[in-house]
Parts: C-alpha cells; structure tokens; sequence
C-alpha cells in the first residue's frame, strides 16, 4: 500500500479554515433571533384586566409583545390603589410576564386623567409610589396623563405649577433612572417648550395619536418636530369608530415611514380605536388592531 502524506502545512490550515468561513457564518447567522425596533404592548385597563393577572394570557392570546400595566385607581386616595406593591402578588405577576415571554411596556397612571396632578394635594408623593414600583418591577416608562384638570389650552393659569412639580418628578425620575411620559393637551411646539422649561431629561412625552388628530393637527409633522429624543413611547390609537386598518385619519405605512426616518424606536401601546358596532368585543377589537399593528412595524 502507498502511504498518503497530508499537508499540514500553517498555510494549508489557513485556506482550509477560510473555506469554511462563509457556512460557518451563514450558520451563524441562522441562529440569530431576528430584534424588533418596534414592540406592540395592549393597555391592561382597556382590555378590562386592570392589574389583573389574566391580561397577561390574554395579551399574549391577542398577539401582543407586552401589557402597559395600569397603576389602580386613585380617586380621594392618598395615593394609587396599587396591588403590585406587595411582594407576593408582584412576583406572581412578573413569573407570569416572564413564562409567557412578555413585558410590561409602562405603568400608567391614569387615575390623573380625572385628578389635578397641578393642584393635587401630595401629588409628586403619588408619582414617587409609581417610580417605585417601576424600579420594583424593572419599568423604565411611567405614563402620566394631565388629563381634564391639567388641560394647559383650557388652563392655561396651571402651567407654572406643572412646570415646578415636573421638576420635582424629574430629579426623582433621574435618581430611579426612569422616564415620566406625559400626555398633554398641546401641540408639539408647546411640548417642546413645555420639556425645555422642566429641564429633565427623564422627563419626555406620550405620544397619543388621538390628541392631534383631534385637533386637526397633522399627525406625521407632530411626531417630526418633537424628535425621536422626545418621545417616550407611543399610543397608537384614535377614537373608538373603526379599526386602525380602517381608519381614514391614519396611514399607518407613513407612521412608520415617519418613525423610521426620524430613527425612533420603542413601545407601541394600543389603546382604542375599537369596532364601534361590537365596542364590547375585546379579543376581536384589540386582537384585530395588535394583528394589523405588526404586519406594519415588524416589515
């Protein structure tokens, strides 16, 4: 028998190795889980599972990447009814969240939508029990809507003291290293003015499609002028009537459009835009809406 001698020479091993590369990367490359810029969360006390453990299967039911958790009611209350405050029911939340591969997008404190968080007696206390809860569960957005009594076009006499009270809530929101996203009744140039006049840079805004819309303002030119830097997080949602997919006030592919350009990225939260003939109907509503929010934002 002939005895075959293999070249092993350093400079066969290299082109050896080098021939290899190419599947070894494409193998590589099949592996990699495929990361989002944009993640669509469902607001728990819309879907009528406020702080209930059971929006959780069923955000994951109706598609969605994540819940926005409601703060409880708040009322004539000290603070929010807030049942994440004890440990137990906290780590049964967040075990849950994690088995079934969601994340909670924000916690919001809608009980300001019908209280006066520029008059409220003890109202940065209120949003401190919020932040802590945020650094409890490892939420980095807090929503705070002004709502009726902060409205700053029909009040314009209560801007001083939402300017100093959100300076309060942005050293606190700074030292939690979290964002407070607040909702208002403004354009985007007075949201802007509104950011400079707090100074905080944990202080940003909740982008509510509603609210220009609205007002008749252009919704794609509002989202440009406040910036991708300004924006915490996004509701993308009008008032109750249709669907998104079927409303006329919104293309959905030009949000987008305008997103990708400006180089934002984050959470979108559905909040309404329900089927006004099965206004109840929460899985077909929220289910419909989720569905078509992605075959948008996940191209």
């Amino acid at each position: 028998m002939t005895n075959l001698k293999l070249n092993c020479s350093p400079l066969a091993i290299l082109l050896a190795m080098m021939l290899m590369l190419p599947a070894i990367s494409v193998k590589a490359a099949s592996k990699k889980k495929k990361v989002h810029r944009y993640k669509v969360a469902v607001c728990d006390i819309m879907i009528l599972k406020r702080q209930k453990l059971s929006a959780l299967p069923l955000a994951k039911e109706l598609g969605a990447d994540g819940v926005e958790v409601d703060m409880g009611g708040l009322g004539n209350r000290p603070t929010f009814n807030n049942k994440l405050i004890d440990p137990v029911v906290r780590k049964q939340y967040l075990d849950t969240a994690k088995a079934l591969g969601l994340k909670i997008s924000s916690l919001a404190m809608t009980g300001f939508y019908s209280q006066s968080f520029p008059t409220r007696e003890g109202a940065v206390n209120t949003v401190q029990d919020c932040i802590n809860t945020m650094n409890l569960m490892d939420v980095k957005v807090g929503f705070l809507p002004l709502g009726v009594e902060g409205d700053l076009m029909k009040h314009p006499e209560r801007r001083d003291a939402v300017v100093e009270r959100f300076k309060d809530v942005g050293k606190k929101a700074e030292a939690a290293g979290v964002v407070i996203a607040v909702e208002t009744s403004l354009d985007a140039q007075g949201e802007v003015q509104l950011l400079q006049d707090i100074g905080s840079p944990a202080i940003k805004i909740l982008f509510n499609f509603a609210d220009p819309l609205s007002d008749g303002r252009d919704l794609y030119t509002e989202m440009q002028i406040l910036g991708k830097d300004r924006i915490a997080e996004i509701h993308c949602t009008n008032k109750d009537g249709v669907w998104l997919q079927n409303d006329p006030q919104i293309d959905m592919k030009k949000v987008k459009q305008t997103l990708d350009k400006m180089g934002w990225s984050g959470w979108l939260s559905v909040e309404r835009s329900r089927n006004a003939d099965n206004p109840h109907d929460v899985r077909g509503n929220f289910g419909a809406n989720v569905t078509y929010m992605k075959s948008i934002f996940e191209k």
